[in-house]
């Protein structure tokens, strides 16, 4: 399809976001360093009627958000285009495809220029060993003009990739740091053959050669780096299915897309296949590879009742199962979701390198420039004085600072996801390596999210069908046990809805949730919610160790208790948390005797129960008066204020949508480890960011002056900005191997 088409038809490339703008998602080409970045979100930002602009360096996909009733999708590629840059709507098949080539080209560059750069060095040997005994000029002239022939040919086939990229940014009137690449490289190749013309005794083929081969390898280990944090997504974005079968009347199967699978309806999952979205099983038993939600490699049983999530793998029993969650909302979406954002966006850190090496390439052009006036000025000669600054500008070249964070940034974010940690906050990071103090939630934080529900015998049957239909609107662990209670009551009819969760369900923050039908508002939550307090207190007493939740609709009451166990990890990950320094406590809405329970069990000395979002936010804020940087951990729907007042916080990927949002990083699995982890990656990865930066600055500080003198010979410089480079890389990717 040509990009004339595609611009006819933009509707199917756009999205409605939850400001009713419209977003849509843009494959730019032509992206090279952090500058670029800036570039392109400024330029696109400033457009009329675009709400944001943000460029993913790893996928170079552009996502803008923009009120169309005040600009066309047109626009933003002709300024992009007007920028220096091409761009096309972004499918993820096509990016995939062009990934392998651009790994080959820069290999095929790497091989030419290392190939043509031993063999000039070892002609320039020569050379510098006659120019030292008694080598003829003829024969020094000779050993020049081969170089030349190997030189000139290589270095234009190696630089491609920076000489295309400097063009592009001249042309649009930009500088960015592949300009001074380009022009050390080219003016060290102009004067080395002017000086083979003139019989001179020195020439710097080798040190074009070299420069570009050492650049080259650095390019191709940032390419690889984000490349493997693309292929995480890539994996997760193939475990989606396209189609679902559906129960239809007279139980017909009948297969639809995804797009056209509503809440509610009655899938059918053979064996062997994924599960297609989010559901409850109504009936039949199977396997389940469930190990990208819970983090467990063994196979989970499956029946009547129990949760299934998209993009697991049934095992060998035919399943049915009522959809929870449409396409888009799945925890296979969202996870999706956070893995790309964790590659978007970007830290403090990454900002100010960001702006640091924008700035860092006029500079650079400055200094060099000056460093050649200068030397002419005391009569050094002119091809001195070039020598001079050219290696001031091969010297000075921003690549290492440029790639000081953005490297450990890349490694960092594929490590968190190797330990189940999704980023939800670009400075999540730098956030969590200040954490001194960690505050848990209890309930389905601590605990396990599913649970048991104790007193069902105490309670009618037409009650508890009630509570559970309720209950299975909300996404806190304590309604997630009581709606798996329906699986006492399952139909074996498919077509039957009787048993299907209410609709138009609203959640009161931090109280319940209620629904207004059936003659009365029913209500399901906090004791206090539905004026069972009294009722709450006996069930207290007879189940001392239970979280209680409790339903009114009219007459109809209960408070049912519910037992919670730990996760597996919680009680080892406590006390390695405890050894490492870290303050615990525990804040928690539950009555006292289960907060107890739990505390005397992980040996967490601070605790606070019974407290309402607002008293934990109270909490957080207090330990932020007194100097603290407290991690917050919770999944419900009343921890999401306390998220967001944290100086950072973690929820894991079965909390509800807005602790989700309000979280700086989610975690998958059943257990408690990844808090750990995210911990220990946090902490080196700050002291990487430091210690890159401290590199590069340390580097320019010392090599700057020495060039500038005219100690430095452009191999010389080519060699120690291309080891730069290569330094920060390397210290970057160390952080893979670290534990």
């Amino acid at each position: 399809m040509s990009e004339q088409a595609v611009a006819r038809d933009w509707s199917a490339y756009m999205r409605p976001t939850e400001t009713n703008a419209s977003e849509i998602d843009l494959a730019v080409d032509g992206i090279h360093c952090a500058a670029c970045i800036a570039r392109i979100e400024r330029g696109v930002g400033m457009l009329d009627g675009v709400e944001r602009a943000r460029l993913n360096f790893t996928s170079h996909r552009l996502t803008v958000a923009w009120d169309p009733d005040k600009q066309e999708p047109e626009q933003f590629l002709k300024t992009l285009k007007s920028l220096g840059y091409e761009a096309r709507p972004f499918d993820p098949n096509r990016q995939r495809s062009q990934s392998d080539p651009e790994s080959r080209r820069l290999m095929r560059a790497i091989a030419v220029s290392g190939f043509a750069g031993m063999n000039v060095m070892l002609l320039s040997i020569s050379v510098w060993s006659g120019n030292v005994s008694d080598m003829l000029p003829e024969t020094r002239a000779f050993f020049h003009w081969i170089s030349a022939i190997i030189a000139i040919p290589a270095t234009l086939y190696a630089g491609r990739p920076f000489f295309s990229s400097a063009w592009s940014a001249l042309t649009s009137r930009f500088l960015n740091m592949d300009v001074p690449i380009a022009i050390g490289v080219l003016l060290a190749l102009a004067l080395s053959i002017y000086q083979t013309i003139h019989h001179a005794r020195h020439v710097y083929f080798d040190s074009a050669l070299m420069l570009l081969f050492f650049l080259l390898v650095g390019r191709f280990l940032d390419h690889s780096m984000r490349g493997r944090v693309r292929v995480h997504a890539e994996n997760i974005a193939a475990l989606r299915s396209e189609v679902a079968t559906i129960i239809g009347e007279a139980g017909k199967l009948i297969e639809r897309p995804l797009s056209k699978v509503a809440l509610g309806d009655r899938l059918f999952v053979r064996p062997g296949d994924r599960i297609p979205l989010d559901g409850d099983v109504v009936s039949g038993q199977s396997e389940i590879d469930q190990s990208l939600v819970t983090g467990e490699t063994q196979l989970a049983q499956i029946s009547a009742g129990s949760p299934v999530y998209a993009g697991t793998l049934n095992g060998t029993g035919a399943l049915t199962l009522t959809v929870t969650a449409e396409a888009g909302q799945t925890v296979l979406d969202e996870v999706n979701r956070l893995l790309e954002t964790a590659t978007q966006t970007r830290s403090r850190y990454v900002r100010l390198a960001d702006r640091a090496a924008a700035l860092y390439a006029p500079l650079v052009h400055a200094a060099a420039l000056l460093t050649c006036i200068g030397w002419l000025l005391i009569d050094a000669g002119w091809e001195r004085s070039l020598i001079i600054a050219i290696s001031v500008l091969i010297i000075t070249c921003p690549c290492a600072l440029g790639l000081a964070v953005p490297a450990v940034q890349v490694v960092t974010s594929g490590r968190l996801f190797q330990h189940g940690i999704l980023l939800n906050s670009g400075d999540a990071v730098e956030k969590l390596a200040a954490v001194d103090v960690i505050v848990f939630d209890k309930t389905g934080t601590l605990t396990r999210p599913s649970a048991e529900v104790i007193n069902l015998e105490a309670v009618p049957d037409d009650v508890v069908v009630k509570a559970a239909r309720l209950a299975g609107a909300s996404r806190h662990p304590l309604s997630l046990a009581l709606s798996q209670s329906l699986e006492d009551f399952v139909s074996d009819d498919p077509s039957d809805t009787a048993l299907d969760t209410y609709p138009d369900v609203s959640e009161v923050t931090g109280r319940g949730v209620e629904y207004k039908g059936e003659g009365a508002v029913m209500r399901l939550g906090h004791p206090a919610f539905c004026d069972l307090e009294g009722e709450a207190q006996a069930i207290a007493e007879r189940y001392p160790n239970a979280s209680l939740i409790a339903f009114r609709h009219g007459e109809d009451a209960a408070v049912f208790a519910i037992e919670q166990q730990l996760r597996s990890d919680a009680i080892e990950t406590i006390r390695t948390l405890k050894q490492r320094g870290y303050e615990l406590m525990i804040l928690s809405g539950d009555r006292q005797q289960p907060v107890d329970s739990v505390a005397a069990q992980l040996g967490i000395e601070t605790r606070a129960f019974g407290l309402d979002p607002k008293e934990k936010v109270d909490w957080l804020e207090r330990l932020k008066r007194e100097g603290r940087t407290p991690l917050m951990v919770g999944d419900g729907l009343n921890d999401a204020a306390a998220l967001a007042a944290a100086h950072v916080s973690l929820s894991p990927v079965t909390a509800t949508d807005l602790a989700q949002t309000s979280s700086d990083a989610v975690f998958l699995g059943e257990r408690l480890e990844p808090v750990l982890h995210a911990l220990s990656v946090a902490i080196n990865a700050r002291h990487a960011m430091n210690q890159n930066i401290a590199l590069a600055v340390l580097y320019n500080i010392i090599a700057v002056p020495i060039a500038v003198l005219g100690f430095v010979t452009p191999l010389i410089a080519a060699l120690a900005m291309s080891g730069s480079s290569l330094v920060v890389t390397a210290n970057a990717l160390r952080l893979r191997w670290k534990r």
